[in-house]
């Protein structure tokens, strides 16, 4: 397999990349997909490199395809759980970042909740980084893998008429698929109570405070999680007001394209963002968006580390 020209030594965020760089990635998660399809999932690509997957906050679905796609490309890889690592000892990213690099990986992975966290580690490190989510700030890999899905399904970017509705204050999954959504020629337009939409993002897409209007005539709708975990104030009164002014129910599905495709980034907060049956219906992709994750990762491993062969 030859790869795409991908210029870039890391993958930071999608905000520096151009669109031929992200369809590099697609192309590649594309022809990388149908070896997870195959009886035994296993390509020699990036045999002989070392990844290592630092993450400094919870995660489940992007942790689990980053390591499930090294082990696919037959990369060797570590993964540390900072709550278990002297990062409890006080231990600095860079120190900690320093000693892993002492041991010569060719990457490593970085999940942080400081935002910029990925780029310090660019500044300091040797070997390529990933930026597996750096506070409210990016994770491409997300963006990436959203791409892919709808892409899949609708057989194009351009022009496409795309909701993102949620929690965009504090979403770094916004921003990243805000960038390349608009770098790929569709039109997106982000919906959020006032106090969850950042000042100034008008500038980059249409806003509004009525998920009626966002959703109206959309080919997708991506919903955001209520991220409470970063809320240090009071920024709607309850969960139950939250969900009647903007969770996307069935009544509010229809208001959409018939054809339009239900996205999330998990996890989901069913009740809260999204009803039950919308999460489980026939418009949902969101388990297509976790099976294309795993795609988008190795793509990313074999752009980054140079993969020779895929077989």
């Amino acid at each position: 397999m030859t790869a795409p020209a991908y210029p870039h030594r890391h993958l930071l965020g999608i905000e520096p990349l151009e669109a031929s760089h992200i369809q590099a990635v697609l192309d590649t998660a594309e022809a990388l997909r149908e070896v997870l399809d195959r009886p035994i999932k296993k390509v020699p690509a990036l045999r002989g490199k070392t990844v290592v997957n630092l993450f400094y906050e919870a995660s489940t679905r992007t942790r689990a395809s980053f390591e499930i796609a090294e082990k696919v490309l037959s990369a060797d890889s570590l993964s540390i759980a900072t709550s278990t690592s002297s990062v409890q000892k006080g231990e600095t990213l860079l120190d900690t970042a320093k000693n892993l690099e002492a041991m010569n990986p060719d990457m490593i992975v970085l999940r942080h909740s400081a935002s910029g966290a990925a780029h310090f580690l660019a500044r300091h490190c040797r070997s390529a980084i990933v930026n597996a989510g750096d506070g409210a700030h990016e994770h491409p890999t997300q963006a990436l893998l959203d791409a892919l899905t709808l892409r899949q399904r609708k057989g194009r970017l351009e022009g496409l008429r795309v909701a993102i509705v949620g929690d965009v204050l504090h979403s770094r999954v916004a921003r990243s698929n805000l960038w390349l959504l608009t770098k790929m020629g569709a039109k997106v337009t982000l919906c959020a109570p006032p106090t969850l939409m950042p000042p100034g993002i008008e500038t980059l897409a249409p806003t509004t405070s009525r998920i009626e209007e966002a959703v109206e005539g959309a080919d997708a709708i991506m919903m955001l999680r209520i991220q409470q975990e970063r809320m240090t104030g009071g920024y709607f009164p309850t969960l139950r007001e939250y969900h009647a002014r903007f969770g996307l129910t069935e009544e509010r599905v229809r208001l959409a394209k018939k054809d339009v495709l239900i996205l999330h980034p998990g996890p989901m907060n069913r009740g809260v963002e999204i009803a039950s049956e919308v999460a489980d219906g026939p418009y949902s992709v969101i388990l297509d968006q976790v099976t294309n994750g795993v795609a988008v990762r190795m793509a990313v491993l074999y752009l980054l580390l140079g993969g020779a062969e895929a077989a």
